[in-house]
């Protein structure tokens, strides 16, 4: 999808404030109500933005978070859907991505404490064992940033 001047104006305004009222949105962008409103279901059909609350981790008692990047052995197609599979459904695991250098996937995990935290590797590695060739965790002691994208310096070419 291409975007335009006024969808990145409705994109870094839902940025600063999810919450933004559409009528606030369309003044703010200088376009009617129903002009925006269709910006906006497109932004959302096509995947550009995502509409959802943010949770913090450790307010609901999770007081660990833990980036962990798995090295996988030379697997099946198969053995990798499964593995994946598992983790996205895993409740402890909030984030999952497939990357490219010495670690094929990287996950965030969340856990109460630290026994909990280790119960869960050490569940996840021995499940997989013939899967996983490498472990290596670290845990997060404090958040600077977040998914904040600075869209007049990305966007440079539309301004």
């Amino acid at each position: 999808m291409k975007l335009d001047k006024k969808d990145l104006q409705i994109i870094q305004l839902l940025e600063e404030n999810g919450r933004t009222q559409l009528t606030d949105l369309a003044k703010a962008v200088g376009l009617s109500i129903d002009s925006t409103h269709k910006r906006l279901k497109k932004l959302i059909a096509n995947k550009t933005i995502f509409i959802k609350a943010l949770v913090d981790p450790k307010a609901i008692g999770y007081e660990l978070i833990a980036n962990v990047q798995i090295k996988l052995n030379n697997i099946s197609e198969d053995e990798l859907s499964k593995f994946i599979a598992y983790l996205k459904s895993h409740q402890n695991v909030i984030e999952l991505i497939s990357i490219l250098g010495d670690y094929d996937i990287t996950c965030v995990m969340i856990a109460k404490n630290t026994e909990e935290l280790d119960t869960i590797s050490r569940e996840i590695r021995n499940k997989f064992k013939s899967v996983i060739a490498g472990w290596h965790s670290v845990i997060n002691l404090k958040l600077h940033k977040f998914e904040e994208y600075d869209l007049d310096g990305l966007f440079k070419e539309i301004k």
